[in-house]
């Protein structure tokens, strides 16, 4: 089975290549524990592999052999613009990576249907003060899960698609868009993906939820990576541990790995250890 490198190349060497085709990854976890760094490299690196081959080997190094880098990379942010995703990853990665990458990414900013019913003044998420005319157009734009339903049916096929991030929806619950609309439409994600034969990675901060919400994510994807601080001794230590995946997770397992350190370089979020059980 063709798999989807994920762009972190120790951890594709592990399970076969990254993910396999057709599935929704869901990373959560603690704030700053990784896994916003994971998505920014996620995308970089597979992007870099079609704008600068040199670099992605300098930093990446071989595909494994089922592996498929997808055609296009596509961004998906409820919150901010592309100036500041730009920002955000040239944060995470060295300059040559994060330039090379933002030439081959797709963004597409949700903003204006994210905020439309809220009482922020359009110029804040706009960029400019709004006009009458403004106004009328924007009367009949659609809601934001619908927004991006549709994005997703016209891009996802054969791609990967990173979505910044759940927790955004979760913080817009309302009259208008209740719990169990976010759920419907990221199980419908999980549906849709399988015919679509891409990658979706989705993000949420795991404090911004109750146990449960967390659970209806869990089941609306095929895998869960979870991040987190660990301390020992006077350091703290990142560390990533896959809950749930199959066809990924009973390779770990396999090789007994339950958990692996990690660390942000200038190549991005990496694998720096792994961790056995003895």
């Amino acid at each position: 089975m063709a798999t989807i490198p994920f762009g972190i190349a120790r951890l594709d060497s592990m399970i076969g290549g990254g993910a396999p085709s057709g599935n929704v990854v869901l990373l959560t976890g603690e704030a700053g524990a990784g896994a916003r760094e994971f998505l920014y490299t996620s995308a970089a690196m597979n992007s870099v592999v079609h704008t600068d081959p040199d670099l992605f080997d300098l930093h990446y190094g071989d595909l494994h052999e089922d592996a498929e880098p997808p055609p296009e990379v596509h961004y998906v942010s409820f919150t901010a613009d592309e100036e500041h995703l730009k920002e955000e990853i040239a944060y995470t990665l060295s300059d040559d990576v994060a330039a090379s990458a933002i030439d081959h990414l797709e963004f597409r900013n949700l903003s204006p249907e994210y905020f439309q019913l809220s009482p922020i003044p359009r110029e804040w998420y706009l960029g400019e003060a709004q006009t009458i005319d403004d106004l009328g157009r924007e009367a009949g734009h659609e809601g934001v899960l619908t927004a991006l339903s549709d994005y997703l049916n016209e891009h996802a096929a054969d791609n990967l698609v990173v979505i910044d991030s759940v927790t955004d929806l979760v913080a817009a619950i309302s009259d208008d868009m209740a719990w169990s609309d976010i759920t419907l439409v990221m199980k419908g994600i999980q549906k849709a993906v399988r015919e679509w034969d891409g990658l979706v990675l989705l993000l949420v901060n795991e404090e911004s939820l109750e146990p449960t919400e967390l659970g209806h994510l869990m089941d609306a994807a095929g895998g869960t990576f979870q991040f987190h601080w660990e301390t020992g001794g006077s350091k703290r230590a990142r560390t990533l541990v896959v809950k749930e995946f199959r066809g990924v997770l009973s390779r770990l397992e396999a090789e007994n790995i339950i958990r692996f350190e990690t660390e942000i370089h200038e190549g991005g979020f990496d694998i720096s250890g792994v961790r056995k059980i003895r």
